[in-house]
């Protein structure tokens, strides 16, 4: 389908902003004890679903809410302005329902069952992809109907408030048809026999995003589960499609943590003008973050783009330009905000320690650079 085809029925986007602030307010309150006690934020996800957050990008004529992409984005960085955690996990949830309203809106009868199940039912999602990257693990034996799935996965966030599970497992070379071994990605229900999630989620940041590791024992997927197979550890299109939708999602949540921390300086900093260097430090490193995001979302145009490994590439470079200019900006306001933001229980010493979780969303820094580089000097690209 041409992009330009695309019919998008779009609700009050200013409206769901207001209730995201409004919803955000609270989680604020309950951030300090979700983080001290390492525990998922199951009150807020409640809230989110009550208020219909988890479908509110869902195009209106597949049953959600009509918020477009630019809203969505804008509703992860309220909450993530708020409470890191929720809106990391909400993100999280977020970027692959939003791979299948990309899918949806281009005719794809999965896609579309997929965004209006997930509509009527309010449903929630985590998954694992970019702790699986190109490579995935887990082993995928084929048997009657399907496969038997055994897999370790970590880096499950929002795991104990989901409903589905989104992942991957490596299915062996098969010598009799020649298939060569790929990786093969598919959703099940978390309440699928064999699927076990662990309470091991004891970190330095954003601890309540209950990112437990998911045991998958002799779990049956059946085929109409499975959604693509794809070559082990190559590039696969697949991600020319995914980055450009889950990065700015993603990248709004730091970016809303950063502009908090700018907040709670400038309180610090009110009336002293000898800090007034500082103080333009500061913002010039968070107007870096937010013009690199908002270049990552015009990218996007509201799910128009052609997905090419040229946009993947400019996606990556913005999100470590990104990493790089959130990290400075919580810096610096750490340091205008002074001793009182070591403190445990200090919003400041929350968020110093949320935003390093930023890093290792792919690609981080060094292979961003190694991919984006061997590009330029028209070598294969190599992550």
């Amino acid at each position: 389908m041409n992009s330009e085809a695309i019919k998008i029925t779009t609700t009050s986007n200013d409206a769901w902003i207001r209730l995201a602030d409004a919803l955000g307010k609270t989680f604020a309150d309950r951030a300090g004890a979700y983080d001290r006690n390492c525990e998922f934020v199951a009150e807020n996800y409640r809230d989110l679903k009550a208020a219909s957050l988890f479908s509110m990008a869902i195009p209106v004529q597949f049953g959600g809410g009509g918020a477009d992409y630019t809203t969505l984005c804008d509703v992860v960085r309220t909450i993530g302005y708020h409470c890191g955690s929720t809106g990391l996990a909400y993100a999280m949830h977020s970027h692959p329902v939003m791979l299948n309203v990309f899918k949806a809106l281009r005719g794809d009868e999965k896609g579309k069952a997929t965004v209006t199940k997930v509509a009527a039912n309010e449903l929630i999602i985590a998954g694992t992809g970019a702790n699986d990257w190109l490579q995935s693990n887990g082993t995928a034996t084929p048997i009657e109907g399907g496969y038997r799935i055994n897999a370790h996965k970590r880096f499950v966030s929002g795991g104990p408030g989901a409903d589905v599970f989104v992942t991957s497992a490596v299915l062996a070379a098969d010598p009799h048809s020649g298939e060569p071994e790929q990786v093969m990605h598919f959703a099940i229900p978390f309440s699928a026999p064999g699927i076990s999630i662990q309470s091991n989620w004891h970190t330095l940041g954003m601890r309540g995003t209950g990112s437990n590791d998911v045991l998958m024992d002799d779990v049956f997927v059946p085929e109409a589960a499975v959604v693509v197979k794809r070559p082990v550890g190559q590039w696969h299109p697949m991600w020319d499609v995914i980055l450009p939708i889950a990065m700015p999602i993603i990248v709004s949540c730091y970016v809303g943590l950063a502009e908090a921390a700018v907040d709670l300086a400038m309180h610090a900093a009110s009336g002293k003008d000898f800090l007034a260097s500082e103080v333009g430090q500061m913002q010039n490193e968070l107007t870096i973050a937010k013009l690199a995001l908002a270049d990552m979302v015009s990218r996007n145009d509201n799910f128009r783009f052609t997905p090419d490994i040229n946009n993947s590439d400019a996606i990556l470079a913005r999100k470590t330009i990104a990493t790089t200019a959130v990290k400075n900006t919580v810096e610096q306001a750490a340091s205008l905000v002074g001793g009182p933001g070591f403190f445990q229980g200090h919003p400041m010493e929350r968020i110093i320690r949320d935003i390093r979780a930023m890093h290792f969303h792919p690609l981080p820094e060094k292979r961003q650079q190694i991919f984006s580089g061997r590009r330029a000097l028209g070598m294969e690209a190599v992550v």
